[in-house]
């Protein structure tokens, strides 16, 4: 497992060194499906650091977000820069999403596929390395179709890291695993922030929050309404949507 006592100073260091994906910033960013606006003037900068949470009723944009930031889709209208330029070094983002598609291949498989995608050599010692990270080795020749929904996501987050990214994304990756495959994941993403992996997380799990989150940005009908400290957030959110969200009101 990755050195789960690097100091946050550290991997911010070795993160912001690095030249890629960050910052990551949206400039007066749209996006609408038809007559539908999905999202609207989204002002946004995410740079290296720890995890940042993203937060907000259903239909707020989150998942929109995470996709044109991976660049799944293209604005509407307005700019999405990676560290000054318009598109970001290949490999620098990976995505894994709420439910993963298997490969029909065994484990081990599904990573040297995703090592040889990444045009990185697939040596037995990385395989394994990744499987480690994501507590799934000994399963390392069974069918990934086979796998429980948390051993999938496991893997799904192995297959990701395989492209040694500068930022990793994830939409709800825990939202239909149980309380134990839940921890698991949440275990690796704190190794993966903490080896300087920027982490940019949707969920509606405010305990979860919580616990990963360096910073929110607090999202409701296509807006960026808040973005600030985790801890701020948490106790003195300073919007009223926000306030209504954490008292479990509806936020129309």
């Amino acid at each position: 497992m990755p050195d789960s006592h690097i100091s946050s100073a550290d991997a911010d260091e070795r993160a912001a060194a690095k030249p890629g994906a960050l910052p990551l910033v949206f400039e007066r960013v749209s996006y609408s499906a038809g007559a539908t606006r999905i999202l609207c003037d989204v002002d946004l900068a995410l740079k290296a650091g720890g995890p940042t949470l993203l937060l907000g009723p259903n239909g707020s944009g989150k998942t929109t977000l995470l996709r044109l930031a991976m660049g799944l889709m293209a604005p509407t209208s307005g700019r999405v820069t990676f560290s000054g330029a318009d598109a970001a070094p290949r490999g620098s983002r990976a995505i894994v999403f709420q439910k993963p598609v298997m490969l029909r291949r065994t484990v081990a498989e599904n990573i040297v596929f995703a090592l040889n995608a990444a045009r990185r050599p697939a040596a037995l010692s990385d395989v394994q390395r990744l499987l480690e990270l994501a507590q799934i080795a000994p399963l390392v020749d069974r069918a990934a179709r086979r796998l429980s929904g948390g051993e999938q996501q496991r893997l799904a987050l192995a297959r990701a890291l395989a492209r040694e990214p500068q930022v990793l994304f994830l939409d709800e990756p825990t939202a239909s695993l149980d309380p134990a495959s839940t921890k698991l994941v949440e275990e690796i993403i704190g190794h993966v922030s903490a080896s300087g992996i920027k982490i940019v997380m949707s969920t509606h799990d405010l305990g979860q929050a919580r616990r990963l989150a360096r910073d929110v940005l607090f999202l409701a009908k296509g807006r960026v309404i808040e973005h600030a400290p985790a801890d701020r957030f948490f106790t003195e959110p300073s919007s009223e949507e926000a306030r209504r969200f954490l008292a479990g009101d509806i936020v129309a």
